[in-house]
This record gives structure tokens, C-alpha cells and sequence, in this order.
């Protein structure tokens, strides 16, 4: 299986790559949401039709204590138009210290100190052992 993951933010998308056949997976990309509302969705449409992913992972905003954030307000639509666009089944995944883990991880990151994709991969990553392993 092919699997895209999105680590959404105010200022960047965090796009990473992985298989579960392998158990593998890499940091792809960072979209700038600085760009117009289409120029987004129109590079997210593109990922979508080069890697022609089974499944699509979004970062869900969680509180330590397991409730929703205040983030997932924007990630919600974002959720929303991903699965409308797409026609890919779309998974909201746990992303709780996933931008800490990538920090620590990356120290210093190749992508102007950007830690977004690395976020994603990290959560990806989370999603795909637990499906290998209990499949």
C-alpha cells in the first residue's frame, strides 16, 4: 500500500511518502500556505496523481491529554477537501510530539530549518507499524 501523509500547519504542509509493503517511508516535501488557496490544492492534486496513494494520513492536532486542539479547527477543512479531492480514503493519525521528535531528529534540516515533512514521516511511520503488525 501507498500512503501520502500531511503534517498541516498555518505556515507549511508537511508532505511525506511510504509503503507498507517495504515498512518504509520518507519525507517528500513542504507546501508553503503563503501560496493562493488553488496554487495548494492544485500541488496537492499533483502529489496525489504521481504517487497514486491507497491512503491518505492527516496529522489530527490532539492535546496531551488526547482532546482535540484548537488547531484542529483549520485542519478539520483541510481534512474535509482532502477527501473530496482526492477520492482516496483519508485517516486522521495521532500527531502528538511528532514536530518535537523531528526537531531533536533533524538539528539541522536541509529545508531552512523546516521540520514539517519530518513530522510527517514520523506519524507515517507510527501508522504504518501499527498496521503491519497487527495485519
Amino acid at each position: 500500500m501507498q500512503i501520502l501523509a500531511f503534517d498541516f500547519g498555518t505556515q507549511y504542509i508537511g508532505v511525506a511518502v511510504g509503503q507498507t509493503i517495504t515498512g518504509t517511508s520518507s519525507p517528500l516535501t513542504i507546501i508553503n500556505v503563503a501560496q493562493e488557496g488553488e496554487e495548494i490544492w492544485n500541488t496537492i492534486k499533483d502529489l496525489i496523481h504521481e504517487w497514486k496513494p491507497d491512503q491518505l494520513l492527516v496529522g489530527n492536532p490532539l492535546n496531551m491529554d488526547g482532546t482535540p486542539s484548537d488547531m484542529m479547527k483549520k485542519v478539520d477543512p483541510f481534512f474535509q477537501k482532502l477527501q473530496i479531492i482526492s477520492n482516496v480514503p483519508c485517516e486522521l493519525v495521532d500527531e502528538r510530539l511528532t514536530s518535537f521528535e523531528a526537531k531533536q531528529l533533524a538539528q539541522v534540516n536541509a529545508n531552512d530549518g523546516r521540520i514539517d515533512d519530518l513530522a510527517a514521516k514520523i506519524f507515517l511511520d507510527n501508522w504504518i507499524e501499527h498496521h503491519v503488525n497487527s495485519n
